[in-house]
């Protein structure tokens, strides 16, 4: 979904920062949709755990990679193999077969999606820009190794890393995913749209959200930044919002009424509750706000985003 979103937005911009985009090579498991653009763009098949995906996809000698691709979090814990396959091995292959390119000319800016899941408890109510990772899921052990490589591969010079520690994404669009946290979306993207949406979390969880169109921003922002000013700290925390359920849903009312709210049925999973009890809930971005990284402030104003991305700007009407 932030794949799309991220090719769009190049697609309408036909530059990233004040250089002209010539060509975008598109790479999924799925062979992705070719828009339509005023330079070339090319889609490709392909696993990224397969040397010789990666290997054909640095020969390509890209200026800027964002890699996106991940195995997400519940999955991620269902099936370690597959998790540690993608998000660890995947990462590695990307990463040599980068290096494998270089001819001391060659350093490719790589920006790579990491996530607050890097963090676990116990930490601080508000945690800050240096605190240690201790990750509490195989998605977020992942993730933190992936920005330990992307630190080394970048201080030897291979290539010029930024990994962004990305908040939940929400409210996303489309289908539900496999994403422990994805019901932080179904309990305002359902009820909007006069489904019904499980919560399987109490009220007074709360979490740390930004909105796909904020996301996009970071991508866009990290592939143009001075990387000199991070030194050798290439993992920035993302801002965002800290909500909790009950100020979600409270945002929910305010927009689809009282009948939308009603669309959300509790009923708790101790599997799901026992995972978010062991993220955090909120943040100091103070060293990536400096560096001109840009979130919503409210959670109405994500609900807002998503109303006006997804649904067209048409705001349902709210129930007395």
């Amino acid at each position: 979904m932030l794949g799309q979103k991220l090719v769009a937005a190049l697609v309408r911009a036909g530059a990233l920062g004040e250089r002209a985009i010539s060509h975008l090579v598109l790479v999924d498991v799925v062979e992705p949709a070719v828009p339509t653009a005023v330079f070339t763009v090319e889609a490709r098949r392909g696993d990224l755990a397969d040397p010789g995906v990666t290997s054909s996809l640095a020969a390509c000698r890209p200026d800027v990679v964002f890699h996106l691709a991940a195995v997400v979090s519940g999955e991620a814990e269902a099936d370690v193999d597959k998790g540690y396959r993608i998000n660890l091995d995947g990462t590695r292959l990307l990463l040599d077969a980068l290096c494998a390119e270089q001819n001391g000319a060659y350093v490719p800016r790589v920006v790579v999606a990491s996530s607050i899941a890097v963090f676990g408890a116990p930490f601080p109510d508000v945690i800050g820009d240096d605190e240690q990772l201790t990750p509490l899921t195989s998605y977020g052990t992942q993730k933190a190794i992936a920005e330990l490589l992307l630190a080394d591969y970048s201080r030897r010079g291979f290539v010029d890393g930024i990994a962004l520690r990305l908040p939940t994404i929400c409210v996303r669009p489309g289908a539900p995913n496999r994403a422990a946290s994805g019901f932080f979306s179904s309990i305002i993207r359902e009820p909007l749209n006069g489904r019904e949406a499980v919560l399987p979390v109490s009220d007074d969880v709360r979490h740390w959200f930004a909105s796909p169109r904020a996301a996009t921003g970071f991508f866009l922002r990290a592939a143009t930044l001075d990387t000199g000013a991070l030194g050798h700290r290439r993992a920035l925390t993302m801002p965002g919002v800290s909500a909790t359920v009950a100020e979600q849903l409270a945002s929910l009312r305010r927009f689809g009424g009282a009948d939308a709210e009603r669309l959300v049925r509790r009923q708790r999973d101790e599997t799901i509750a026992r995972m978010v009890a062991g993220w955090p809930a909120a943040f100091d971005t103070r060293r990536a706000s400096t560096l001109g990284f840009v979130a919503e402030r409210t959670f109405d104003d994500i609900v807002r985003v998503y109303i006006d991305d997804e649904l067209d700007g048409r705001l349902p009407e709210p129930t007395r």
